[in-house]
């Protein structure tokens, strides 16, 4: 691939330009708010320049209600050999092209399974995808070389690239992309009227449950709209559990010592099978998920604490596997809870004692 064409330059469309352009490829941006492109030109992600032929690959990085528009007049123009689309939504688009009469060799369904909760031209990076799933769904008509381009935007980009099926995707993203997320703004709407004092003791469970829900809506609603039955299937799933708990949690109340045991019993399973499902989420490098210890260390919330504590970790020779951090309510102070391999707990905690840090038992 030597030239591209990138039409939308949001935080997706911006992010592929940019890793595009760091790898050689001369990139074209379009937008329908001009001003948008011109930003995303200022950032190094290519020229605001309309090319003079046909591109080798044109990416489409529209809503899902405009992909299909989009990209028909794209392909109308003879703008690239290859065209792909980075939608949310697979299925939708595809059976809308479909319905034009649109020759559909040359295109692919593409979706980067990655994202941020800010949008827009100033939140991309061109790291966005790094490590990340990117979803392709050809069908028997689509090109080879088409596909072969999208497998080298992948890997410019330096994703993990997975073939599904449209429709099989678009249930897969319902239940951990799109449904979690309206969950989440569920949860958050709760604090939206809460006493300050309240909301004054939120910690980092509440932190994690609610970090998607500042989403900017208007994007979401134009996701959702392309994919409402699997996520409202999903979402009467959820609801059922919800009467079942609400009903054990009123039974745990009552004075009835049967009823009590049996409120408890129906809290257990609930939380149970919640265990089950979250040690099935994929671990680091989408490997299956391990098993790590904390080493829990405070902090003073000042320039440069949590880079002294990789230093000294590395030069423990230990692996930080994740990170969390936990602000201190009130305090600028805070708790660095470092994730790494059992073994290595010992080894950690010594050195950085030794190196006057105060670690929480």
């Amino acid at each position: 691939m030597r030239t591209a064409l990138v039409i939308g330059t949001g935080l997706i469309g911006t992010s592929a330009a940019l890793a595009l352009a760091a790898r050689g490829v001369v990139v074209h941006l379009a937008d329908h708010d001009p001003e948008q492109a011109r930003t995303a030109a200022a950032l190094g992600a290519g020229t605001d320049e309309t090319p003079e032929g046909p591109v080798d690959l044109a990416i489409v990085a529209a809503p899902p209600a405009h992909v299909a528009a989009t990209l028909a007049d794209a392909m109308s123009r003879g703008l690239a050999r290859g065209y792909l689309d980075v939608a949310s939504v697979k299925g939708g688009p595809r059976r809308e092209l479909e319905a034009l009469g649109l020759d559909l060799t040359p295109y692919i369904g593409t979706h980067p399974m990655s994202g941020r909760e800010k949008s827009g031209p100033l939140a991309a990076s061109g790291d966005l995808f790094e490590g990340r799933p990117w979803v392709l769904t050809p069908t028997r008509d689509t090109d080879t070389e088409v596909l072969n381009l999208a497998l080298e935007l992948v890997s410019h980009c330096r994703a993990v690239p997975v073939v599904m099926d449209a429709d099989a995707h678009d249930r897969a993203v319902a239940l951990v992309s799109h449904m979690p997320h309206l969950v989440s703004s569920m949860v958050a709407a709760r604090l939206e009227h809460a006493e300050e004092t309240a909301v004054r003791l939120c910690g980092q469970g509440i932190r994690d449950v609610t970090r998607i829900a500042a989403s900017d809506p208007r994007m979401w609603i134009d996701i959702l709209s392309a994919n409402p039955g699997p996520v409202a299937d999903l979402l009467a799933d959820v609801s059922a559990d919800l009467d079942e708990t609400v009903r054990a949690l009123r039974a745990l109340q009552s004075s009835d010592e049967a009823k009590r045991r049996e409120g408890a019993g129906g809290i257990e399973d609930v939380l149970r099978r919640g265990n089950a499902g979250q040690v099935r989420v994929p671990g680091k490098h989408g490997s299956a998920p391990r098993v790590y210890e904390v080493v829990a260390v405070l902090i003073d919330d000042q320039p440069g604490q949590l880079a002294r504590i990789f230093a000294d970790a590395g030069m423990a020779g230990v692996n930080i596997e994740d990170v969390r951090i936990e602000h201190a309510t009130g305090q600028q102070a805070g708790l660095v809870q470092l994730m790494v391999e059992p073994k290595a707990v010992p080894v950690l905690g010594a050195a950085l004692r030794e190196r006057g840090w105060a670690l929480r038992q």
